[in-house]
């Protein structure tokens, strides 16, 4: 009976608090509840810490480089794309780089950084496919929690930010810099998996580490605005806490690395040495 009551009270709270959804995502694709998203993210974590290496046990590497190029290129492709989109929805046609808060109209422009935001949460699923390569290559090594809890934890926190706040500077100034790392980052993995007669091309490797560091750097310094304007009405301020809890914490590891390699003379994780992890 207790249970029961409980239930019925959980049940009636999310009913209550999805109706502050927002309604211009009525019908899309994973956007009625955060099951579906759960769901997903569940298996993949079974799958790449558990089953997955299970499977491979008495199996032998799979190779993958073709996939894989066309993998990483693609993605520099769809990152391209996001990066435009979220230019032209407003970072390069109107935003302040201030208080830009949540615009719910159904303006041209307000809906299509709202198809954008969502490409974006969707496209942290296309990227779960990192992980599975390690994988099926048995580089399980590289499967690290830090690894994983960052694929698991992006495409949760964004149904959050796309079903209740799609289409702020505030809340998307982090996923524009993040398509931008992308563009550069997936290059240097597309051009690795192109074989060992490409790699002479990958001199700019030794700047993978500069470019992290100075992307969460703008993170943080950008969401931490909020916490110094007095009269900023963003919507929903516990987004601004998660993005800057988050650009923080990659900043302080990306500090570390940086400490260690360049100061204390001693070699980055391998991780990191490999072009600075697949993480981002």
């Amino acid at each position: 009976m207790a249970f029961s009551n409980l239930t019925s009270k959980a049940i009636l709270l999310y009913d209550e608090w999805i109706k502050d959804a927002d309604p211009r995502l009525e019908g899309w694709p994973l956007m009625s509840s955060p099951f579906p998203t759960t769901f997903i993210i569940g298996t993949y974590i079974y799958f790449v810490t558990s089953l997955g290496p299970k499977l491979m046990e008495n199996k032998k590497p799979f190779e993958l480089r073709q996939i894989m190029t066309f993998y990483n290129f693609s993605v520099v492709a769809l990152s391209l794309y996001m990066t435009y989109e979220f230019l032209m929805s407003g970072w390069a046609t109107g935003y302040s780089f201030r208080c830009d808060i949540v615009d719910y109209s159904r303006s041209p422009t307000a809906l299509r950084m709202v198809r954008t935001c969502w490409l974006y949460y969707f496209s942290k699923f296309i990227e779960l496919l990192d992980t599975i390569f390690f994988v099926l290559r048995k580089k399980n090594n590289q499967v690290t929690f830090l690894h994983v809890f960052h694929h698991s934890i992006m495409p949760w926190t964004w149904w959050f930010g796309v079903k209740f706040a799609a289409g702020s500077g505030l809340g998307t100034f982090h996923a524009l810099l993040n398509c931008i790392v992308h563009v550069v980052m997936y290059t240097y993995y597309g051009i690795c998996s192109l074989g060992p007669a490409y790699h002479k091309y990958l001199w700019w490797k030794k700047y993978m580490t500069t470019i992290q560091l100075v992307q969460f750097l703008m993170i943080t310094v950008h969401i931490g605005q909020i916490y110094i304007m007095d009269d900023c009405p963003y919507q929903y301020p516990i987004f601004m806490f998660i993005i800057w809890l988050y650009g923080s914490l990659f900043l302080i590891l990306f500090l570390h690395f940086w400490y260690h390699a360049y100061t204390k003379g001693q070699r980055l994780p391998k991780m990191a040495r490999n072009g600075i992890n697949k993480d981002q």
